[in-house]
């Protein structure tokens, strides 16, 4: 077999080669190249211990970085494109389930790829060698597994974190686990309560913006290990709507809203999100029919909380809680200041994302074929911005200083008369001149 390899990364190799070492490229990019996806990454590992790495580059005039030397790791950089070049190393005893506090270098690329996670990621390629394979990585592709390398209770126990990984290799590659590795995932799961929220969040968000994230959420259903990292969603599972429009459990419907939204991650959360508190706002009327008065505005609040726990950005956390907030409403199509209002609230850059949302909602329930009014919607706002229709006081033809030149003193009613003259305007945007609100204000006076 043979791997094309870029020439840049090549050219490393042949550095390393060329002073008596060893070199290849590892680990994902093997696998995906085997896949015949594009490698995101091309890392490398040697023989050769990082500050020797660092000397010979420096010789053939390549720019290296020691970015984690500590550990072995320097990065090269050609062209302002970055490699890792990684010493081959056995780590040592593994601190709070996450990372080794010491790591030993060898000069054994076998022993290297024996600490990695799967087998699938524990493949070294080179030209002159060939595919490197202990663990029969490349069977497993074929078979299409994720499987630990070694005992799966012992890679866990060194690091949590790999839990979520193969559950996430899993939905990527639409693979299934390895059943050794599955049940060692559930009787594992308690070590995930160890890992930063930091690092949860960022395999979430993976998950979320693979093909179909519903597959990695109900394996994670499967194997109990919601309740760790997400337990308002697990309160979701198996939760009957008792609803006619609902013909599925909370969770089912959550996972469907999620597979119809494009991947986009505010909108993929804001879908995982949505009746995130359905539970606590359910009630059943004298006819058996379940309700959830106000989920819409309480599930704001729990999505601020979870998002603030994962530790997103704020304006990631706005964004999102606007969309879970927004999403029962509808505007009316025949009222052109209700529409306005409706993207002021929504936010002219998330306004789309929010119809993504409503259309992903409503092909999620009984109702799924009716989405003609939401279409309506959507092509009245892009033409409303389009034609740059004024939608906020921001958008006046007048402003503050102007008002006050008319003799109105700086204060509250400044902003009560460019409120008044926002909402005449939402109305009517042919009024937006400077000239006819200046004379609407002096009438005012």
């Amino acid at each position: 077999m043979n791997i094309d390899i870029p020439v840049e990364v090549q050219k490393i190799l042949d550095v390393l080669n060329q002073n008596n070492y060893e070199g290849f490229i590892v680990g994902g990019c093997v696998r995906d190249t085997l896949l015949k996806n594009t490698p995101k990454d091309w890392d490398i590992t040697t023989s050769c211990m990082p500050e020797k790495t660092m000397k010979i580059l420096h010789d053939k005039g390549i720019k290296s970085i020691p970015t984690g030397i500590k550990h072995g790791t320097v990065t090269a950089v050609i062209n302002d494109n970055h490699y890792e070049i990684t010493t081959y190393r056995i780590d040592g005893e593994y601190k709070n389930n996450r990372r080794p506090e010491s790591v030993e270098f060898t000069d054994e690329i076998e022993e290297d790829l024996s600490r990695r996670d799967f087998t699938i990621n524990a493949m070294a390629y080179n030209h002159k060698y060939g595919l490197c394979d202990p663990f029969l990585g490349q069977q497993d592709l074929k078979k299409e597994i994720v499987k630990c390398v070694g005992n799966p209770l012992n890679r866990f126990e060194e690091d949590a974190l790999r839990i979520l990984r193969g559950v996430r290799f899993a939905t990527r590659l639409n693979f299934k686990l390895d059943e050794a590795t599955k049940h060692a995932m559930k009787d594992k799961g308690n070590l995930l309560l160890n890992i930063s929220e930091e690092r949860i969040r960022e395999e979430i968000c993976k998950i979320l913006l693979t093909d179909k994230p519903s597959l990695g959420f109900n394996i994670l259903k499967e194997l109990d290990l919601l309740k760790y990292i997400l337990p308002e969603l697990d309160e979701c599972v198996g939760f009957d709507q008792k609803n006619f429009y609902h013909n599925k459990d909370v969770f089912d419907h959550i996972m469907s809203v999620v597979d119809y939204t494009p991947c986009n991650i505010k909108t993929r959360l804001s879908a995982l999100f949505h009746d995130i508190a359905k539970p606590i706002c359910f009630s059943i009327d004298e006819k058996g029919v379940g309700h959830f008065y106000g989920h819409d505005i309480k599930g704001e609040r729990l999505t601020k909380k979870i998002l603030k726990r994962l530790k997103f950005d704020n304006k990631t956390i706005d964004d999102v809680c606007i969309l879970v907030k927004e999403h029962m409403n509808m505007p009316n199509l025949e009222n052109k200041k209700s529409i306005k209002k409706f993207i002021n609230r929504s936010k002219i850059e998330n306004v789309f994302n929010l119809i993504d949302l409503k259309i992903a909602d409503r092909k999620s329930g009984t109702d799924c074929d009716n989405i003609g009014l939401i279409l309506e919607l959507k092509d009245i706002i892009e033409k409303i911005i389009n034609q740059k229709e004024p939608l906020c006081i921001n958008d006046l033809a007048i402003n503050g200083n102007d008002i006050i030149e008319l003799g109105i003193k700086p204060g509250k009613k400044i902003g009560e008369i460019l409120n008044e003259l926002n909402e005449l305007v939402l109305k009517d945007p042919e009024f937006n001149t400077k000239e006819y609100l200046i004379d609407i204000v002096r009438k005012y006076i």
